[in-house]
């Protein structure tokens, strides 16, 4: 969602606070801005708009910005149009408090009432320009980090804030409820962010605040307390990755980069999981006994957008080989359900950024009722891993085009590692077949690189297809999934109309819609649903639909029905969608940059969603 920076130390803040605001660009945004306090003046200075940071910067360079404090913002707006009024930071009537957020506040309206009435001068349209007109409000007498905690306190919804002030320009203060919060520590200087990538240039050594904790840093040091000002010790973490894999690389944009380094992933986490010479999965970070997870008889899967996806996927595998029911929600509908769970169930849980909104309020609901909630994440530290009873990490690198790419095949690979280790625990697969199982999975990078080697070909395909109205993506069991992603994939980036559907279910309405102006891909690779497929397919031509298949190489009958063949190496249909997955990318990708579109910020989306 939005992205937050601040600095307090000896060096300038302007270029350390608007590098961050670059390193934060692919979570999407609207509006930027920064603040310095500039003690020359004892004045805090503002420069935004609504706009792109290479905008800002313009303005920066005819009018920089002064000082060793600062903060500053990419803003995806919810309450408010983008324009600059509305661009954060936000001050206060007497420009003595300016302050940054993240999250919806939603009791703003009355607040704002009650702050109008008593004097208050409002200027934006958003909702967190209340925040800083709470803190002016108490902060008379008592130190900010007081007045944010009282401010704080009368706030119902999600926030992260950043506050300065210019009567005590020693202090940057910091305060999380629902959306991610970091620390980053340094030598004479500390950090704020939202996300780690921000300030890694500077520093790996960082804290992660927990829900409803103020943090106040000096140059020197930090104090963590709770809302009633009680000081909360935690250590720090050191993040593992380097800034280098946040960098384009010489890739045209991120997501291609993400696309292509698929098979080097997929071979580190096998590596990493599989012990060698052996048929043991290992899930080290995974802290559910294996006595309670042998217990288990039903399962839960929440998720959001690609991450759904990956657990459709998942409900396949795991009721195919751990004979479990298996049930899905998206996460938005799963936390407002009347849900009937029982202490048998298993909630598993999938994230990229592990601080999605709709799948922590699903997961908080779960630990209301005592349910075991596993999490599947990308990023360490997370909320969700914090709030999980188990996690299994991803291990996908940062992951910077919004459109989710490597992390989609990342949490495939884990759940079929994790399928593979239940059924082992329950006693329903033999070392040999798990074994067997594995020796499929490790498999995997090679016939990426395969595929990723034929990347001219699908380009070609795409920039012919790249002006067709509307796609239908169309797939049949582990397969079906995969259409639904391939779908979100290319409307999520080139803007056009794109739905995934069962085959099965085309003669049931979707048939219609068929004509020779709609492009139909059609996921047909070798298995046991392979004729039901082609059945489909046929009465896809027979009414003048454009179609694209992806089918096993080898597969000459499919050149009956069109002579758009993307071909897939040969897999264990099982394991399928782990191959599938690219050539989709792949096409979309092209897709959209044939059409002009802006692959890695696509308009109105954020990399991580922190609000409902």
């Amino acid at each position: 969602m939005c992205g937050i920076i601040g600095y307090i130390g000896d060096r300038p803040a302007q270029p350390i606070l608007l590098n961050g605001l670059r390193r934060l660009e692919y979570r999407g945004y609207d509006s930027c801005g920064i603040v310095t306090f500039l003690a020359q003046k004892n004045s805090l200075s503002v420069r935004k708009l609504a706009g792109k940071i290479r905008e800002l910067e313009k303005i920066l360079r005819k009018r920089p910005l002064r000082g060793n404090l600062g903060l500053g913002h990419n803003r995806w707006a919810t309450h408010g149009v983008p324009n600059q009024v509305n661009a954060h930071p936000h001050t206060d009537c007497s420009q003595e408090i300016a302050l940054v957020h993240n999250g919806i506040i939603e009791n703003y309206e009355s607040l704002k009432s009650q702050l109008l009435r008593e004097g208050h001068d409002f200027k934006s349209q958003t909702d967190t320009e209340v925040i800083v007109h709470l803190i002016e409000k108490f902060y008379k007498y008592i130190p900010l980090e007081e007045a944010v905690r009282k401010s704080l306190k009368l706030l119902v919804g999600s926030f992260a804030i950043g506050v300065i002030s210019k009567r005590e320009p020693e202090k940057l203060v910091g305060a999380r409820q629902g959306s991610p919060l970091i620390v980053g520590l340094g030598k004479n200087e500390n950090f704020l962010a939202s996300d780690a990538p921000a300030i890694l240039d500077y520093t790996k050594e960082v804290i992660f605040l927990e829900e409803s904790e103020v943090v106040t840093l000096t140059k020197d040091k930090i104090k963590i307390t709770d809302l009633d000002g009680k000081e909360v010790i935690r250590q720090s973490t050191k993040i593992s990755w380097d800034i280098v894999q946040a960098e384009r690389q010489g890739y045209k944009h991120f997501m291609l980069k993400e696309i292509n380094e698929q098979p080097i992933i997929m071979e580190h986490l096998l590596e990493m999981r599989i012990k060698k010479d052996t048929s043991q999965i290992i899930f080290a970070e995974q802290k559910i006994p294996e006595e309670k997870l042998k217990n288990i008889k039903h399962i839960f899967i929440v998720a959001c957008g690609t991450a759904y996806h990956a657990g459709l996927v998942g409900k396949y595998i795991l009721e195919s080989i751990c004979k479990l029911p298996v049930q899905i929600d998206v996460s938005s509908e799963f936390r407002y359900r009347k849900l009937v769970l029982d202490e048998d169930t298993l909630v598993i849980a999938i994230s990229q950024s592990g601080e999605t909104a709709d799948t922590l309020a699903g997961v908080r609901e779960a630990k209301k009722q005592k349910i075991l909630v596993l999490s599947f994440c990308n990023v360490l530290g997370s909320t969700l891993t914090r709030e999980s009873d188990g996690v299994i990490y991803t291990h996908a690198g940062p992951e910077i085009g919004v459109a989710s790419t490597k992390a989609y095949t990342a949490q495939l690979a884990c759940l079929y590692l994790f399928g593979l280790y239940l059924a082992g625990i329950k006693g329903l697969l033999s070392s040999t077949k798990i074994n067997a199982g594995l020796q499929e999975l490790k498999k995997v990078p090679k016939l990426q690189e395969a595929i990723l080697r034929r990347q001219g070909e699908i380009a070609a395909l795409a920039r012919r297809y790249a002006y067709f109205g509307s796609f239908l993506y169309l797939g049949r069991n582990l397969n079906y999934p995969s259409a639904l992603e391939g779908a979100l994939k290319l409307k999520e980036i080139s803007y056009i109309p794109a739905e995934g559907y069962p085959a099965g279910e085309m003669k049931h309405g979707p048939i219609a819609l068929i004509d020779e102006y709609r492009a139909v891909v059609c996921i047909n690779p070798e298995s046991r649903v392979y004729t039901k497929m082609f059945s489909n397919i046929q009465e896809i031509k027979s009414r003048g639909g454009r179609i694209i298949a992806l089918a096993t190489e080898g597969d000459t009958k499919i050149k009956e029905l069109t002579k758009e063949v993307i071909y897939l190496p040969k897999i264990d249909e099982f394991f399928s969608p782990l191959l599938v997955a690219l050539p989709l990318q792949l096409l979309a990708y092209h897709i959209a940059v044939k059409r002009g579109c802006d692959v890695d910020q696509p308009r109105n989306l954020a990399k991580s969603v922190t609000v409902e």
